[in-house]
């Protein structure tokens, strides 16, 4: 398999190796290094911190709606109250998605998977009409190839697909009257409910496949295969099989009818030939039936297992794997920022230091970075570690920045004793 990468914000590094990275590139002093990772260390409490408070608003702001709750829900009280929390969980969704670097998948991007051929040779079915909202976001784009087996294996066929690394889904279900009218009464989901999922390693073409509700349908060429052998089948045992049958069942048809007038002679030996006959006949369709039925299962199961391998997490078990991912990468474009302007050591410009940041990661580990340089200086900004200088940037020496670091952590909580 090849990969052809593509720029991208996220930056695929732990944020302990970017630490080493900065650590190990000999522009620190020994002194400055240990203080350096005391910054670090300072800025991954900060942060962790701050994201502890975005994931206990997106716990309770989904409660209402999460189809795993196993705990009695008291509020919210009225539905405008459980209307307002749920806009809080898609706009804090959508705030967390951006900070673990999560790119929106619109609407024709989807349009666009629904026409493109599956990676997987099973065709999809969506009923959108379920759906009251659909969102997803990915992270990682990269181009790849395969090479597929066609003709039962007989001829390979190269192709190449975008692949997402990071597939987050989030689908809220229309209320319990909709279903109502259209009387579906076994309903595999909860009316009113939102689902939230994390896939891994989706291509773009099969972005279907990521769907709740989503069906298995017979393509044309898997119907031709069960359907033009059942064809050739069924003539040959009509005709050298059910023949005489078939000849002696219209002759009695006939009669009954009024159409002949001689009477037919049925004998123990003719109805047992007609109850043989009849009982191939029906024993072919049923194998027909059952070729037809089993190979709908066998898409089915590649389909289960391919979802099986993907699938990360759901629902609030999401939350905490973008709590992290988040969490990891504005440490990560905060400690990368800072270190770059410590060895700048001299006021530089947003773009000077977004361009050495990038080439740094390019000559030094081969990756196409698109950094993202305002977000990662604001961060610092609202921290105190920089220093603005008309429109150049300085950081702040490290034993000042250790010492403000500490400051906001000793004054996260503070109350009134009195």
């Amino acid at each position: 398999m090849s990969v052809e990468e593509k720029k991208q914000r996220f930056i695929p590094y732990r944020k302990t190796d970017i630490i080493a990275m900065c650590s190990d590139d000999a522009y620190l002093s020994q002194d400055e290094t240990l203080n350096f990772q005391d910054v670090c260390s300072l800025l991954s409490s900060i942060f962790h911190f701050k994201f502890h408070q975005s994931l206990e608003t997106l716990k309770d702001s989904y409660a209402p709606v999460n189809p795993d709750s196993d705990t009695k829900q008291i509020y919210p009280k009225t539905s405008a109250e459980k209307a307002q929390m749920e806009t809080v969980l898609i706009t804090e969704l959508k705030n967390l998605l951006d900070a673990a670097n999560f790119e929106v998948i619109t609407k024709e991007d989807l349009s666009h998977a629904m026409l493109e051929e599956s990676l997987f040779k099973i065709r999809l079915k969506v009923d959108f009409d379920d759906f009251e909202e659909v969102l997803f976001f990915r992270r990682g784009e990269s181009k790849k190839e395969e090479v597929l087996s066609t003709f039962f294996g007989l001829k390979k066929k190269p192709i190449s697909f975008i692949n997402y690394d990071r597939v987050v889904i989030y689908v809220k279900y229309k209320n319990k009257e909709y279903f109502d009218k259209t009387h579906r009464k076994e309903l595999f989901f909860t009316p009113g409910s939102t689902i939230i999922k994390l896939f891994q390693n989706i291509p773009s073409s099969d972005l279907e496949m990521l769907f709740p509700n989503t069906e298995v349908k017979m393509k044309t060429i898997d119907k031709l295969i069960i359907g033009v052998p059942a064809a050739i089948g069924g003539i040959i045992m009509l005709v050298t099989k059910l023949g005489a049958t078939l000849l002696l069942t219209g002759t009695v048809l006939s009669f009954w009818l009024g159409m002949r007038d001689e009477p037919v002679v049925l004998d123990q030996t003719a109805l047992l030939g007609l109850a043989a006959s009849f009982g191939a006949l029906g024993a072919f369709l049923w194998k027909q039936f059952s070729n037809f039925k089993n190979r709908k299962i066998q898409f089915m199961k590649t389909l289960a297992d391919n979802l099986y391998f993907k699938n990360l997490d759901n629902n609030t078990g999401v939350f905490h794997r973008l709590i992290d991912a988040a969490e990891e990468e504005e440490c990560k474009e905060s400690i990368l920022a800072y270190y770059f302007l410590l060895r700048a050591n001299k006021p530089v410009s947003m773009s000077e230091l977004d361009q050495v940041i990038e080439d740094w990661f390019q000559k030094n580990h081969q990756h196409n970075l698109d950094f993202e340089i305002e977000d990662a200086v604001d961060k610092l900004q609202k921290l105190g570690l920089i220093e603005l200088k008309d429109e150049s940037i300085m950081a702040v020496p490290l034993t000042q920045a250790r010492v403000r670091l500490d400051s906001i952590w000793d004054n996260y909580f503070q109350f009134n004793t009195n």
